[in-house]
């Protein structure tokens, strides 16, 4: 809503709708009769897949409206199959990566897909690893490999997963309500154009990060 004010104060008509609710018709993006020219697209379905969001696709496949961010941005950006690739020492010497940028990218915990070939191996050292879903967000649908029942890796095993290498999380004293205690942290960069705009730590309490756990949430970062 504040985005569509500050649009609005700038004589852009901005609207705020449901993907379901858009509709290709002649060759353009319209929601109840009007012409939409750019979508800023919070959708979680990142590849426009589901059939509520036919409309959307269709558009952007033909160039009918500016997506940001898209389906090509995600694929190249944040799914999780990416990592596979980044974190194989020998997939960079063959890619011709620079040994600078080879060495910063070992911080990248080793990641593999997960498959049939080797779901047994990844069983019998689960414990050592985190499971995501490459196309997840959020937190959810991940799994700690310690806490992996046999039903959940029925499901991992059936596709979709990347297994990656355990780093367990630094910690910070916070005080909340007057009491001491250890919160998990993660650092967060937030970046466009290749260039760092905000940088943000996460605290929290158990397996993923989230805003539930009391003293937690967003955190100052300062950079000494």
């Amino acid at each position: 809503m504040l985005a569509r004010h500050v649009l609005s104060e700038r004589d852009v008509n901005a609207v705020i709708a449901d993907a379901s609710d858009l509709r290709y018709e002649g060759g353009r993006l319209k929601l109840d009769g009007e012409t939409i020219d750019l979508v800023y697209n919070r959708v979680t379905d990142f590849a426009f897949e589901q059939l509520e969001h036919k409309a959307l696709r269709e558009a952007y496949r033909d160039g009918a409206v500016v997506v940001t961010p898209n389906p090509h941005n995600h694929a190249l950006l944040a799914d999780k199959r990416n990592l596979s690739l980044l974190s194989d020492p020998s997939v960079l010497e063959a890619w011709g990566v620079e040994p600078e940028l080879r060495k910063q990218l070992e911080a990248i915990p080793c990641t593999v897909l997960v498959d049939p070939d080797n779901a047994d191996t990844l069983w019998k050292s689960r414990k050592d690893l985190f499971f995501k879903p490459t196309g997840g967000h959020g937190g959810k649908a991940v799994y700690r490999g310690a806490k992996v029942t046999r039903g959940v890796w029925t499901e991992i095993m059936r596709g979709g997963y990347v297994a990656q290498t355990l780093v367990r999380p630094s910690q910070r004293m916070v005080a909340a309500d007057g009491v001491h205690q250890a919160l998990k942290m993660d650092v967060r960069l937030y970046t466009y154009d290749a260039q760092v705009l905000l940088v943000a730590a996460r605290l929290y309490q158990g397996q993923t990060t989230n805003f539930r756990t009391p003293g937690g949430g967003f955190a100052s970062v300062f950079v000494v």
